[in-house]
């Protein structure tokens, strides 16, 4: 246990660590094991949706669907009158490298330096996070965790919503993030005359240049297997140069993005862009790129005083309708379980609940090349799905069971555990 743990614990409290044990007769462990859904819905994303169906799930897989698959060793669960969908993938944000944001030592989303391409979210990330079951409790099982600050802040990585160590988390997917140099003024905030905006712009931009020029050099050397100094900066980016990595691309004003796909074109890397909050105003230039976008947040306000109120709303769609593939995302840390309400405002503003519905399951595993086991429900998938007794994008539906790689989890989190203790309290001890 290091540092960063033992402060959580002080913080949360040890009663959080003593509860688990027994809730209210429900298990607080992920179980695992064969397990029969009878009689539900079934919204497979990909393949339509089939109605009182059966789904097997056996050794983290699903091994078969249909109406009258039966098996005798499996737990029957009775889905009846409810519906199954895949487990919702947010596709960037901080769950799990943040926990308390006035305690530095449990903040390990961002490094020293600008340029730190090599530091791991993967590493960083706490299995034990008190958000993580506040999250999967809602059907998001998948999480992107982005490292942020600087340049070239760290190597992204997609996790499944449970493990006991990051590396049974890992989803399969890892990417260099990189933050494109603003060309404008950051906030409100920043006083900068109009003429130093520009000179800023064009410095960063040119050390931009300077850094890609050393790794393109540096994935020349290492090709020929020529005697290099330990520069693992370097090291990380060649592996983007050579397309073994992606490059998540964060830009977000509308003249920046069409600078950064200026950028990146003829790099012939694979590349990703991320935010693209106004990506609205220039949809048609990102679809020629074609360049997937994953962006969010969709609850979010309008960049600039003279948008409409809804262009965060709106945004994801208008790109759809261009022809971009849209991911969406929460970009959030404690919150990343409010996903399926960006998605249904997006669904509601112009993407249509099928679309909304892909943007949080199959389009980004297709983004993030993990279509052949997560994004859908289909025979020999990963058995990572929820049940719920309505459409996830409404606020009144009640998710009812979730499975992560086969595994049950326990429908309890820090959060329901204090409304059950609080909700009937006694006035007070007995003498």
């Amino acid at each position: 246990m290091n540092k960063k743990h033992i402060i959580l614990l002080l913080l949360l409290g040890f009663n959080t660590l003593v509860a688990f044990g027994q809730i209210e007769g429900e298990f607080i462990k992920p179980r695992g094991g064969k397990f029969l859904l009878q009689n539900g819905t079934i919204i497979t994303v990909t393949q339509g949706i089939i109605k009182n169906s059966n789904l097997l799930i056996t050794n983290g897989r699903i091994e078969a669907i249909g109406t009258d698959i039966t098996d005798s060793e499996a737990t029957v669960i009775d889905c009846s009158g409810l519906f199954i969908y895949p487990g919702m993938i947010d596709a960037g944000n901080r769950l799990g490298l943040v926990e308390v944001k006035s305690v530095d030592e449990t903040l390990d989303h961002t490094e020293i330096g600008n340029v730190s391409p090599n530091m791991q979210a993967l590493t960083a990330i706490n299995p034990n996070s008190v958000a993580i079951p506040v999250t999967r409790v809602s059907g998001v099982t998948t999480s992107l965790a982005v490292p942020t600050g600087g340049l070239f802040p760290g190597t992204a990585a997609l996790v499944n919503l449970n493990g006991y160590t990051p590396d049974q988390m890992y989803a399969g997917f890892q990417g260099v993030v990189m933050n494109f140099p603003p060309s404008s003024r950051t906030s409100g905030w920043d006083r900068r005359s109009d003429e130093d905006v520009k000179n800023d712009a064009e410095k960063v931009r040119k050390k931009l240049d300077e850094i890609w020029e050393k790794a393109v050099a540096f994935h020349r050397l290492s090709t020929v297997n020529a005697e290099m100094d330990y520069y693992p900066e370097m090291k990380q980016l060649a592996r983007v140069v050579s397309g073994e990595l992606p490059l998540l691309v964060e830009v977000n004003v509308a003249n920046d993005i069409k600078l950064a796909i200026d950028w990146l074109q003829g790099k012939k890397i694979n590349a990703i862009l991320t935010g693209v909050a106004e990506g609205w105003k220039v949809a048609e230039e990102i679809a020629a790129s074609n360049f997937p976008v994953i962006t969010g947040p969709v609850l979010s306000l309008p960049t600039r005083q003279s948008d409409r109120f809804d262009a965060a709303y709106a945004n994801p769609g208008k790109m759809m309708e261009a022809g971009v593939k849209v991911a969406l995302r929460t970009n959030d840390a404690e919150n990343v379980r409010n996903l399926p309400f960006n998605a249904g405002f997006a669904a509601a503003y112009g993407m249509g609940k099928e679309n909304a519905l892909k943007s949080v399951t199959i389009v980004p595993a297709e983004i993030l090349g993990v279509e052949e086991h997560l994004g859908s429900i289909e025979p020999g998938k990963s058995a990572t799905l929820f049940v719920s007794d309505g459409d996830p994008f409404e606020t009144k539906t009640q998710v009812i069971h979730v499975f992560i790689d086969g595994y049950k989890i326990p429908m309890t989190n820090r959060q329901i555990q204090l409304y059950q203790e609080f909700l009937e309290r006694s006035p007070g001890l007995e003498k």
